[in-house]
């Protein structure tokens, strides 16, 4: 099955009151494990790819020619789509060279003008190929690729002005962090998330940094427009945690357990329980068609 644009998955979802997942890799063995889980559970997927991630795995053109051949091989059904998460404008242009089927240009930390002004351009450039474009406004807390933000709510004015250009879905801040929540977070403001889904209409809205958000608050964002759910860190903890696990037990020192498959093996269950454990929250078992 060819990747396919974010577009159909998040109307559908949007309108069935559920959020498709995004689930962040950075290597084989995490990717694999998302596409089995997700194969499995009959959930459609996007695949987040960052700047850095992209770098790290020798560039965009090797992560879509290894996801594309990874969906072959395994067999995968579902839809997925491989996206660039939080992209710069010249990281847009180069996935979508590369053969991405949605992109992310994070113009976020941009005066207005300029992230209309980039937005528009590359919405139209995604247009011409079938690709979907996911905008920004308002920063993202926490911490991305050294990008770092504190969190800060969209303006809803501006939302409108980028959502007047079409893109296919749109992330905005609503005191929402990337990594671990600190102690003293607010929570999501819902009443900016409200006064932004009046102006933006049916577009599609997504929740970055969605690790660590209580499940309730994630279902009622759910049920206000957001669409499409990012997953890094919750990954990342419990694919640490098995493996440290597995080290301190001594397994790796039974036979031949330093092997990286058997070494690695803990971590990758670990992150297919825990999407399907997102899954559920986000209510898109069973919805790939």
């Amino acid at each position: 099955m060819a990747l396919v644009s974010a577009k159909e998955m998040l109307q559908k979802a949007e309108a069935g009151h559920y959020a498709v997942a995004q689930f962040n890799i950075n290597n084989l063995e995490w990717t694999k494990s998302i596409l089995l889980e997700c194969e499995e559970l009959k959930a459609p997927v996007i695949l987040g790819v960052s700047e850095g991630a992209g770098k790290y795995m020798t560039g965009f053109k090797t992560v879509a020619a290894m996801v594309k051949a990874m969906v072959e091989s395994l067999g995968i059904t579902v839809p997925v789509a491989l996206h660039l998460d939080h992209g710069s404008y010249e990281g847009a242009k180069a996935c979508i060279e590369a053969g991405f089927s949605s992109i992310m240009f994070d113009g976020s930390s941009l005066p207005i003008d300029e992230n209309i002004a980039k937005t528009k351009e590359l919405i139209a450039a995604c247009e011409k190929l079938g690709i979907s474009l996911e905008a920004e406004v308002g920063g993202i807390g926490g911490e991305e690729d050294g990008v770092i933000s504190t969190g800060e709510c969209a303006d809803p004015a501006e939302c409108k002005a980028v959502n007047d250009l079409g893109p296919t879905m749109l992330a905005c801040g609503i005191g929402n962090i990337h990594g671990k929540y600190p102690a003293n977070w607010k929570g999501l403001q819902f009443q900016v998330l409200e006064n932004i889904r009046a102006v933006t209409g049916n577009t599609p809205l997504v929740l970055h940094g969605g690790s660590g958000i209580p499940d309730e608050q994630i279902k009622k964002a759910i049920s206000m427009g957001v669409a499409k759910v990012n997953v890094n860190t919750e990954c990342q903890l419990v694919f640490a945690a098995a493996t440290r696990k597995y080290i301190e037990e001594g397994k790796d020192q039974q036979g031949k357990g330093y092997d990286p498959r058997k070494l690695l093996a803990p971590g990758a269950q670990a992150i297919r329980d825990e999407v399907r454990n997102r899954l559920e929250v986000f209510g898109s078992i069973g919805k790939a068609e």
